[in-house]
């Protein structure tokens, strides 16, 4: 029997409005503070094209042998504050074009 596969995207409802969001890039950390990245969720409106790339600050490195950040690991309310602060900031999730970074923080506002 084969194994259901893990979801890669996940859809979420922001006031009334369905976007779907994504983990695009784990946590990654250096022993050099300018070289490390926190995880980056990717968001586009369900009828949209242009995604948002959500931003969050790296944070303290895992413990030695924890397991690497799953995509249903992220709280959805984090998800939610994320989109509504990418929203305030321009991101217009119904235009065209090349996608937006956006820089939260660890609350995702």
């Amino acid at each position: 029997m084969a194994r259901a596969k893990n979801p890669t995207e996940f859809e979420i409802k922001v006031e009334g409005e369905f976007y779907i969001w994504r983990l695009q890039r784990t946590p990654q950390w250096s022993n050099n503070p300018t070289q490390c990245h926190g995880k980056a969720i990717a968001v586009r409106h369900k009828e949209g094209q242009r995604e948002a790339i959500i931003e969050f600050p790296a944070g303290p490195p895992p413990k030695f042998g924890a397991p690497p950040l799953k995509p249903s690991q992220i709280p959805t309310s984090l998800v939610t504050r994320a989109i509504l602060s990418a929203i305030a900031a321009g991101w217009d999730p119904m235009s065209r074009g090349k996608p937006v970074p956006i820089v939260v923080d660890e609350t995702g506002a």
